[in-house]
């Protein structure tokens, strides 16, 4: 049977099943085209002892978890360079002479940053609350937070190369 024919007789199949494992349509495109990639490179390898259509599931599965797991990396080393980053704003807003700068420069913010700042940062409040006095979503308010915090950040970081 000629690749062509494999490839239409069990894309829709396969795509189906990825899409049962991911919950994403284009995800789920990608990783089927992904697949039989991986079949046309590896047909000359199918030696005929199992089942073809189990043979084609099975690399579509590997390809899922490798997607995977690459993906999760990534999502870990973005969260991890993150929460590092939080961290040292968290730290200084605790220093007492940062923390006196970044309420000057929240006088100097507009509105709604400078409230909604201030709400999140030192009244611990969270989103869906600060959307509802506002008469927004909540995420709204976490859009809008991090705006603002990106703007202390930004000034911060402007004092500490003077």
């Amino acid at each position: 049977m000629e690749f062509e024919q494999l490839y239409a007789k069990h894309f829709k199949e396969i795509h189906l099943f990825l899409r049962s494992l991911c919950n994403d349509d284009y995800l789920a495109e990608e990783i089927t085209q992904e697949t039989f990639y991986k079949v046309l490179k590896s047909i000359d390898q199918f030696d005929g002892s199992k089942d073809f259509k189990a043979w084609i599931y099975t690399i579509a599965k590997n390809t899922y978890f490798t997607y995977y797991k690459k993906k999760k990396k990534e999502v870990d080393e973005d969260l991890t360079n993150h929460l590092i980053h939080e961290v040292d704003f968290l730290q200084k807003l605790s220093n007492e002479e940062d923390a006196f700068l970044v309420h000057q420069f929240l006088h100097q913010m507009n509105e709604p940053y400078k409230e909604v700042f201030s709400l999140r940062t030192f009244g611990e409040l969270p989103y869906e609350n600060i959307g509802r006095l506002f008469g927004k979503s909540s995420s709204w308010a976490r859009v809008t937070f991090y705006r603002a915090k990106k703007q202390v950040i930004n000034y911060m970081e402007g004092i500490d190369n003077e």
